[in-house]
């Protein structure tokens, strides 16, 4: 069934390089929130929820594969290629710490409380970080197989609620940890490398791509079922809406498309305005939009109602028919 309306994508320029990662804020107490990209030109950049630039984090001295916010929005977390991790006062710019490592940092998450950093990457290795203890040693969630959380490179790192913690790895594996001893909780295996894992926090999921597969997963594996589709092309990065839930968005290495997928996994609309792979989706917290980031260089801000009275696209003409 496709939409009434050719949805005409919002374009936020200014990164230079391929973006890598997007990541919405939580809705504040004002509704609004903020969007914090990641990018290969080593920059991340905080913008409005109407995709007006705010700052540029500057620092980093190589490709940033991941940023976060905290909840409040008053912190923000990032890993890059430069193998550290800086956590941001996103107020002032202001780099406050960096955390070094001995390998790319690909993928961070920071507490709901703000007070502890996960990071993971291409040293297979989960590492926590007090924020109240900068400068401390970090603790490392470890298999009892040995001194690697994974057996390849870590993809994602997320935090779910108080005191877990789940990571993805080329391995397969998706491994949930107990914060408090460090130790590992559960884990599930799929069939190939996971290529994406983010945390859905309205909808209580992990959502995973991994092949031709999209996974719906309890974000705490609690007894609720997971629900996997396989698609007939290889998603980079899947966003489920968060409040309907009838409906998720993919982006795509292998074209320039943005796609609408209900939830028994039919095609609703493509959507085209990139000019390179897809690498990473996002619906916002109040489900109006999605955002995606592309090798070239773009964000492109796509209302999930096209033509809908909605804040930033007033006067902006829906095209098609």
């Amino acid at each position: 069934m496709a939409l009434p309306y050719k949805a005409t994508p919002l374009v936020a320029p200014g990164h230079t390089r391929p973006v890598t990662h997007l990541s919405f804020s939580p809705l504040q107490d004002d509704g609004t929130f903020v969007l914090i990209s990641s990018c290969k030109d080593g920059n991340p950049m905080l913008r409005e929820w109407t995709g007006d630039w705010i700052g540029t984090f500057i620092g980093h001295k190589g490709a940033v594969w991941s940023s976060k916010l905290s909840p409040d929005t008053a912190r923000a977390v990032s890993g890059s290629a430069d193998f550290t991790a800086k956590i941001w006062d996103t107020y002032t710019g202001d780099c406050l710490h960096s955390f070094p490592h001995n390998h790319i940092v690909r993928s961070v998450a920071i507490s709901p409380s703000s007070s502890h950093v996960l990071t993971g990457g291409q040293e297979k290795k989960v590492r926590m970080f007090d924020l109240g203890r900068p400068d401390a040693e970090p603790d490392f969630l470890t298999d009892t197989a040995g001194p690697f959380s994974h057996d390849g490179t870590i993809k994602s790192v997320v935090w779910v609620g108080d005191h877990t913690g789940v990571t993805a790895g080329e391995d397969g594996l998706i491994k949930w940890w107990d914060l408090r001893t460090r130790k590992l909780t559960t884990s599930l295996t799929f069939p190939g490398p996971i290529t994406s894992m983010e945390l859905s926090m309205q909808t209580n999921r992990i959502v995973v791509t991994s092949g031709k597969t999209v996974s719906f997963i309890p974000a705490l594996l609690n007894g609720s079922p997971t629900h996997s589709l396989t698609l007939p092309y290889a998603p980079s990065s899947a966003s489920i809406h968060p409040i309907l839930q009838d409906r998720f968005v993919t982006g795509s290495t292998s074209d320039e498309w943005v796609r609408i997928h209900d939830v028994t996994g039919e095609e609703r609309e493509v959507l085209k305005g990139h000019h390179g792979p897809v690498h990473c989706v996002e619906f916002s917290p109040d489900g109006e939009m999605f955002a995606s980031g592309s090798e070239d260089g773009t964000i492109r801000l796509w209302q999930t109602t096209p033509g809908k009275s909605y804040g930033l696209w007033q006067g902006v003409p829906a095209n098609g028919g």
